[in-house]
């Protein structure tokens, strides 16, 4: 195919034309080594006549057949979570449709594992707020998720942080939470580089005593805790942490920059995931964890290792933005037929950002169609004025 002239930092074009057709193994039966729930995003409808910075409109059908896709390759489905923009354009009435489209869409799948988010993301936060109502928030998401038939992600809350006067409310919030769930939860750590506004997590900016105080609540709470899924961007922190879970309770890891020895493990064990990446790199997540299953570590590492500079560009400061580059993947790979987000949010990265994913994504082997998502490329190129 004809070389791609692709933008540089410096200014500069350089000719670039995929090389790699990606050639991963089919996916046979359930992953059983590991749980790997892949953080998923939506796909927004770009033919609705609404202000898009404001206002919500999804393409079910769309939304829906990917995640069809990611159960077929044996991965578990992470709903409504931040790589779906909550907080960041997907409102909590639009993710409760989500939920319940999803959770309908997983009873005609046989082995299809979902799981949703529930916040707090309906309730403003601000200083006066009150424990009370934060608590309320997360009774009323859990209880939706519940309702039709959903498992929960607890996720931080935004409000939580800006009301809570130290460690000892996070104890009485989570508590009460926990006490009233049916099935045990998994907990989502998220740190501020993620989202600013959870800054202090826990009850204090230092991540040390901050670790102590969830690890505090997880063990009074074991009972009602499936896992902790632990986005912090600290692999030394996490595995510190994994050995000192209550036992039977997981370490899912949120890891984006580290993923593949976290996931492998030692000698006293290794993390499961729920990672935003896999949504990107689903097919060589799925064969990597198959090889994983097989007892094929060198497999397992070299499926894995040319994911990671994908990943970790994807996620590079401000990693807020990470979204962009999962959606902007899934529209070089023909899962949607657009590069439009929730809130107009495909702006948040540049077309150098996008050239760079582009390459990374064809040295890891993800292109589906080496050709289509070229031509893809070519049309972001043009937008933005490379002809």
């Amino acid at each position: 195919m004809h070389p791609l002239l692709l933008p540089q930092a410096d200014g500069t074009l350089e000719p670039y034309a995929p090389t790699r057709v990606a050639g991963f193994a089919a996916a046979s039966g359930p992953i059983r080594s590991r749980i790997g729930y892949a953080a998923v995003h939506v796909v927004c409808d770009p033919l609705a006549d609404n202000n898009p910075t404001l206002d919500v409109a999804i393409d079910w059908d769309a939304t829906l057949a990917y995640r069809r896709y990611l159960w077929s390759l044996g991965l578990a489905v992470a709903e409504a979570m931040d790589t779906a923009q909550r907080g960041m354009g997907l409102s909590w009435d639009s993710a409760k449709e989500l939920i319940r489209r999803s959770v309908a869409e997983a009873r005609t799948v046989p082995g299809a594992v979902l799981a949703s988010g529930a916040g707090t993301d309906h309730l403003e936060p601000s200083p006066g707020v009150t424990l009370a109502a934060v608590e309320a928030a997360y009774e009323a998401q859990c209880g939706f998720i519940e309702h039709v038939g959903g498992r929960i992600i607890l996720m931080a809350s935004r409000a939580l942080a800006a009301c809570a006067r130290g460690p000892e409310d996070y104890a009485k919030v989570y508590g009460r939470i926990l006490s009233q769930v049916r099935e045990p939860v998994i907990i989502h750590w998220l740190g501020d580089m993620f989202d600013p506004a959870l800054a202090g997590y826990w009850g204090s900016p230092d991540i040390d005593r901050a670790t102590e105080t969830c690890l505090a609540i997880l063990h009074e709470h074991a009972a009602k805790v499936d896992g902790l899924k632990i986005s912090l961007l600290d692999q030394g922190r996490e595995i510190a942490m994994r050995r000192r879970l209550p036992k039977g309770v997981r370490m899912y890891t949120g890891d984006d920059f580290d993923y593949p020895t976290t996931i492998r493990g030692d000698a006293e064990g290794g993390s499961d995931a729920l990672l935003g990446i896999f949504d990107v790199i689903a097919p060589a997540a799925a064969a990597a964890l198959h090889a994983l299953d097989a007892g094929d570590v060198a497999g397992y590492e070299a499926i894995f290792a040319p994911t990671l500079p994908l990943s970790r560009h994807i996620f590079r400061a401000p990693t807020r933005f990470y979204k962009t580059g999962v959606v902007f993947a899934a529209y070089l790979n023909g899962h949607q037929s657009h590069f439009r987000l929730v809130g107009g949010l495909e702006s948040a990265r540049s077309v150098v950002h996008l050239a760079e994913l582009f390459v990374l994504a064809d040295r890891a082997g993800i292109l589906r169609d080496p050709e289509l998502a070229a031509e893809r490329m070519r049309r972001v190129l043009a937008v933005a004025g490379v002809i």
